[in-house]
């Protein structure tokens, strides 16, 4: 405790004596910092626009700076964990970009929140690749502060973020992602993100490196398109058309409906879907080798079915269930779940007991998750056809930590074999391959992500246990948010729209709130990807006109689109309430969320709540 008083009080000292800012600049920017207080400050040569950041806590001290050739050297002592840091600064000589890589060999017990956010400007607004995406302009007070992390689709899906007034801006590629989150909270009344470093099995860690990026004009769309670079080079990109080539059965997934339905003889459902015109299909629930054998050979169905490696429950605890999961790793309890630091085993879903009572599951290493999937897949095909399989809570779920003795992991670790899981589904076993929520660590390996469409925190309340669950009554927050064309953004169809399809989550899906069915028709239409649809005999014969409509309207718009890159999005309208969008292959889709009929430039109209294709 002395050694680190004495080191504090020490770079106190030295700090006070530095008061130097340091600025180094290409043909693009100027970006200097400020030794007293920790800070950056950008000047965009292109039009003049600066941003400056802001201390948002007192952690940090700034001991030494220097300049070098093409950036600078900071030296950092990180008041709380007595660590030093070293920060080296890149800027890049051709592009209006520089790097800040952060460097230590210390223990991290808490976070570390550095650098500092830049303060954002009235009539801007944050650019969150949550899920599909979502806009938050920075002055409406109804955004509540949030922490996301960047390792698991509850957080943000893709590792960036960005703020813009629709034009210029700035994004921060996270180029480090697997320990780290983003927080966004308020300064003088706006919205900022800042990231927060996690540790590494208690220590700092592999060096932590981020991206800053400007743009002179674009938009949200320059910052999706940046990343889609970006992604390219990390190795994150294959197209769905490349997917094809290497498993045919591809193609049946793009333009299908994602049906739902737990009746035991699909084969009437199917049939009277075709009769309706409801051609494409992908059925996600199992069945017996006779009828997948029959649905494979009916033109336009992929058959599928519900998997998991992820929850196995203590076999103790089974007679007070009122049933044991069939997809349960049982033989894995408890030698191959995760442990915590604290040698405790880790929780995952949570099961409701005969008497009540919630009992957790607990969470395969996923480090030993393979031994488990190989054999289970493998035999049952020799007997199920199945040509589709759904992989639960792998890309949903965060990576995490393992300190078991005989398989401990880090996050990395973690999101390694659990991509491994994944890879084995699609090209081991050659089986179209979805995910759920997702991530596009996976964009490799999956074909579909059932829940990307879906907005994690906006969900109706228990969407994941209670999926049969019809909604008359609309919440708030997913009237807002959830179908709220007024923030959402397509971020992740204009990053990888080609190479996965989006659909919504099996508690959220199309039919889930009629008066909402409509809107969300029309985002799948705006987006180009498939709709969901779950229900039960009763649900199909009160609604099997509606759903035709749906697929009709939905489903012809996917299959054209589906292996083209959305190439741009915009708002027609200053409220947003009339929204475009283009593909790679030239089609446009307008639509229209307002209450009145939009007026084009060559005297055609687009109804109110309705879409034109052109």
């Amino acid at each position: 405790m002395i050694t680190i008083m004495n080191t504090l009080l020490l770079a106190i000292a030295m700090s006070s004596n530095l008061s130097k800012k340091i600025s180094i600049e290409n043909e693009f920017l100027e970006v200097t910092f400020d030794a007293k207080d920790g800070t950056f400050s950008v000047k965009d040569s292109r039009n003049n626009r600066f941003w400056s950041q802001r201390p948002i806590n007192k952690d940090i001290v700034i001991q030494d700076v220097s300049k070098k050739a093409d950036g600078m050297d900071i030296k950092i002592l990180h008041t709380s964990s007595g660590a030093n840091i070293l920060a080296e600064i890149r800027l890049e000589k051709d592009s209006p970009e520089f790097i800040i890589e952060l460097k230590g060999e210390f223990r991290l017990s808490g976070s570390l929140p550095y650098p500092y956010p830049f303060v954002t400007d009235p009539g801007t607004y944050l650019v969150i690749p949550m899920n599909e995406g979502i806009s938050y302009p920075v002055e409406d007070e109804s955004i509540n502060p949030m922490k996301l992390i960047a390792y698991g689709g509850h957080g943000i899906c893709m590792a960036f973020w960005g703020v813009t007034d629709g034009k210029s801006g700035q994004m921060t590629i996270i180029e480090t992602s697997d320990d780290v989150a983003i927080n966004i909270n308020r300064t003088d009344n706006r919205l900022y993100v800042a990231p927060e470093w996690h540790s590494q099995k208690g220590q700092f860690g592999y060096a932590r490196r981020l991206r800053y990026i400007f743009f002179e004009d674009g938009g949200h769309v320059a910052i999706c398109k940046r990343y889609r670079n970006y992604a390219k080079q990390a190795g994150l990109f294959k197209t769905l058309e490349e997917k094809r080539k290497e498993n045919p059965n591809v193609d049946l997934l793009v333009g299908a409906v994602n049906v739902w339905c737990w009746d035991r003889n699909p084969m009437p459902f199917i049939q009277e879907m075709k009769s309706l015109g409801i051609e494409r299909i992908l059925w996600s629930n199992r069945g017996i080798p006779e009828i997948l054998q029959a649905m494979n050979e009916m033109p336009g169905v992929l058959t599928s079915r519900y998997d998991i490696y992820q929850d196995l429950m203590d076999p103790a605890i089974f007679p007070k269930l009122r049933g044991v999961h069939s997809d349960w790793t049982t033989e894995g309890w408890p030698k191959d779940i995760m442990l915590d630091q604290n040698g405790d085993w880790r929780k995952g879903w949570e099961v409701r007991g005969i008497d009540g009572v919630m009992y957790p599951c607990g969470v395969l290493c996923d480090k030993q998750a393979l031994k488990y999937a190989r054999p289970r897949i493998s035999e049952e095909l020799k007997t199920y056809p199945y040509r589709c399989r759904f992989i639960d809570t792998t890309t949903a779920s965060p990576w995490r930590e393992c300190y078991h003795p005989d398989h401990p992991i880090t996050r990395s670790e973690s999101r390694y074999w659990k991509m491994e899981l994944l890879r084995l589904v699609s090209e081991e076993m050659k089986l179209v391959t979805g995910a759920e929520t997702g991530h596009d660590a996976s964009v490799p390996y999956v074909h579909y992500f059932e829940g990307m469409l879906s907005l994690g925190p906006y969900r109706v309340p228990d969407a994941g246990r209670d999926m049969m669950k019809i909604w008359n009554e609309v919440p708030e927050r997913v009237a807002k948010f959830q179908l709220g064309h007024k923030y959402r953004l397509p971020l992740w169809e204009l990053v990888y729209h080609d190479c996965v399809m989006a659909q919504w989550y099996w508690g959220d899906y199309n039919n889930k709130l009629p008066s909402l069915w409509d809107k969300r028709d029309l985002f799948n239409i705006l987006y180009g990807t498939t709709p969901m649809f779950m229900f039960n005999r009763e649900t199909w014969e009160s609604n099997k006109e509606r759903f035709a409509k749906s697929y009709k309207n939905v489903c012809n718009v996917a299959r054209e689109v589906g292996y083209y890159e959305m190439t741009d999005h915009r708002f027609l309208t200053p409220d947003r309430d009339v929204q475009q969008t283009t593909f790679a292959n030239g089609t446009k889709i307008i639509v229209n969320f307002g209450d009145k009929a939009y007026r084009l430039p060559d005297g055609s109209e687009v109804p109110s709540m309705n879409f034109l294709k052109l």
